[in-house]
């Protein structure tokens, strides 16, 4: 077992503590009966470290009249807050496992936008992983040369991605080299900055820490790259405590046009490209072949 950097329970006990509310009537009606005004939203760190929340989030209150309270943990932990009825609303990047959630009937699910996974570290790039043919070669080459690795280990979309790749490249990371951070993307970066390692991130939050963390790009571009996320409304059968008409509302508001231009836009001033590209309407699918017509 990779050793663990940190415990990582700022965000869990956060989600366990909104997770608890709902235990007296008065409390349930509070966070998620259906005539309430305030919506959780349990987002994947990735989106909520890129800014787009901040953003779109006081627009949805101004134009709505609800209030969200957002929750931003790894894909999995926000998943399983759905599953158990404690979030009304699920932005994620975790295909596998929202298909297990949407199979139970407690949540619907709507390609959202995407962008693109890309490896980071050091400059230098000790394991020459610029020379990569695929995500999975360039993590069998930093095994290889057991360069310092950072793996989010947070059962995140991010960190279920890493493993596949790992599972692709016939590798079993284990080590000194290997460590988990058990943090969100943006903090993940950070200890990799620290320690001059490797990790994957989002393009999104990279561009976002670019600055700080002063690490770059050393692979990208390739189809196996892709980074699609849905945002995931959760039904009654999850529980009396969902405010559905509410996670309804959120979802649909992310869908409109309005905001999926909004989402076109967004990072193009500070970073000169789009953080991630609109996608309402298509399945995942259908944005690879665009990606491959266009590759």
């Amino acid at each position: 077992m990779a050793p663990r950097i940190y415990a990582g329970c700022a965000a869990i006990l956060a989600a366990a503590t909104l997770a608890s509310c709902g235990s007296s009537s008065s409390e349930s009606s509070a966070t998620g009966s259906s005539g309430s005004k305030t919506i959780i939203l349990a987002t994947t760190t990735s989106v909520q470290d890129s800014g787009l929340l901040d953003q779109l989030v006081p627009e949805f209150q101004s134009q709505s009249g609800y209030t969200v309270k957002t929750i931003a943990v790894g894909s999995g932990q926000a998943l399983a807050m759905a599953d158990g009825g404690e979030a009304d609303v699920v932005i994620a990047h975790d295909p596998e496992t929202e298909k297990q959630l949407v199979s139970t009937g407690k949540a619907t699910q709507s390609v959202l936008m995407h962008n693109d996974f890309v490896v980071i570290g050091p400059s230098s790039d000790p394991a020459g992983i610029k020379q990569a043919t695929s995500a999975a070669d360039a993590l069998k080459r930093i095994a290889e040369q057991q360069a310092a690795f950072i793996s989010r280990g947070d059962k995140s979309g991010t960190n279920n991605f890493e493993l596949k790749q790992w599972k692709a490249a016939g590798v079993t990371p284990s080590g000194s080299w290997y460590q988990e951070s058990g943090q969100g993307m943006g903090q993940t970066i950070t200890i990799a900055s620290q320690k001059q390692a490797y990790t994957i991130a989002d393009r999104a939050t990279y561009l976002a820490t670019e600055d700080a963390s002063g690490l770059a790009i050393l692979y990208q571009g390739t189809a196996d790259m892709l980074n699609v996320y849905d945002v995931l409304p959760v039904t009654a059968k999850a529980g009396s405590r969902v405010n559905v008409s509410g996670g309804d509302a959120f979802a649909k508001f992310m869908l409109s046009p309005a905001v999926q231009k909004e989402i076109g836009e967004f990072g193009k001033e500070k970073y000169g490209i789009a953080l991630f590209d609109p996608d309402a309407g298509q399945t995942a699918q259908q944005i690879e072949q665009e990606l491959a017509k266009a590759g």
